[in-house]
């Protein structure tokens, strides 16, 4: 399916200027896998592109943000495509429409990061967008991702993280409650437990995945990427408390920039959209030097 999308754009063009932003949904494979993905393209392809990876229990659009009736990711998309960028948002395997060959109880840490390096190698093949030019957004659990995606390649020009887990077990016992995550750990790697979110959704993961809070380290996954890094976190976040940016800084060796701002962990995107797109725009700007 193919959508074009009209959207004002300011700056070196008349205000009155219409860039023509087109989305194309696609299908890749990630270990013999069908992932289901969202293609952005600005006018002038072949663009830079930025791989976005979304959250836990999220999905390639993310969050919807009810007052402008985007989502999240969708917005980021957009915006990006006007700075010039073109993007795949991805469902990793198990979520959004991504759903055909993996249950989401089956979703791991490495599940993901498989995806994630699949999508790069998708699109270095790709020649609508310069493969030479690829950059990677990864938020809340998307963000230890790409860690991993980063560290395990050392391939992108640039990483930016935001509010991005880096210490695993405490987070996620934050989000689950500690009892939940200690009975998911406890319990054999295929066996499935089922829980509700504090937002109301229903939820089935296995052990495997409980496992792996203790096993996988986005830490040391970013000690081995010497590439430029962005860490993005927000003073209000209670989802990833503030101190994950700073172990995720600590670990990375190289060039690297901190992005902060009074926000919780959606960025402020149910009230005010105007953190979030301060935020792309900083992303953006990050990538733009690099």
């Amino acid at each position: 399916m193919i959508r074009t999308i009209a959207t004002l754009t300011l700056g070196l063009l008349p205000v009155a200027a219409l860039a023509q932003v087109t989305e194309t949904d696609v299908t890749f494979q990630s270990d013999g896998q069908d992932v289901i993905a969202t293609l952005a393209l600005p006018e002038g392809a072949p663009a830079p592109v930025v791989l976005l990876l979304h959250g836990f229990s999220g999905s390639r659009d993310e969050v919807m943000i009810e007052s402008v009736g985007e989502g999240i990711f969708e917005r980021t998309a957009r915006l990006l495509a006007e700075d010039g960028y073109a993007s795949l948002r991805i469902d990793f395997r198990g979520s959004g429409d991504s759903i055909a060959d993996m249950s989401y109880a089956e979703t791991t840490f490495e599940t993901q990061v498989a995806d994630a390096l699949a999508a790069m190698d998708y699109l270095e093949g790709l020649d609508e967008v310069s493969g030479e030019d690829l950059y990677i957004i990864g938020w809340s659990q998307g963000g230890a991702v790409a860690t991993g995606a980063a560290g395990r390649s050392n391939t992108p020009d640039a990483v930016a993280l935001w509010a991005a887990v880096a210490d695993p077990v405490p987070v996620y016992s934050g989000i689950l409650g500690t009892s939940m995550v200690e009975e998911g750990r406890a319990i054999a790697g295929d066996e499935n437990v089922s829980m509700t979110l504090p937002w109301g959704a229903e939820l089935v993961l296995n052990g495997t995945f409980f496992q792996s809070l203790a096993t996988y380290s986005p830490t040391e996954e970013i000690a081995a990427y010497d590439g430029p890094l962005f860490v993005a976190q927000g003073s209000l976040d209670t989802t990833v408390p503030p101190g994950n940016a700073d172990l995720l800084l600590e670990a990375h060796e190289g060039e690297e920039d901190f992005w902060g701002a009074e926000m919780d962990h959606v960025f402020n995107a149910f009230s005010t959209v105007d953190t979030l797109d301060e935020m792309v725009a900083a992303t953006a700007a990050y990538f733009d030097a690099h």
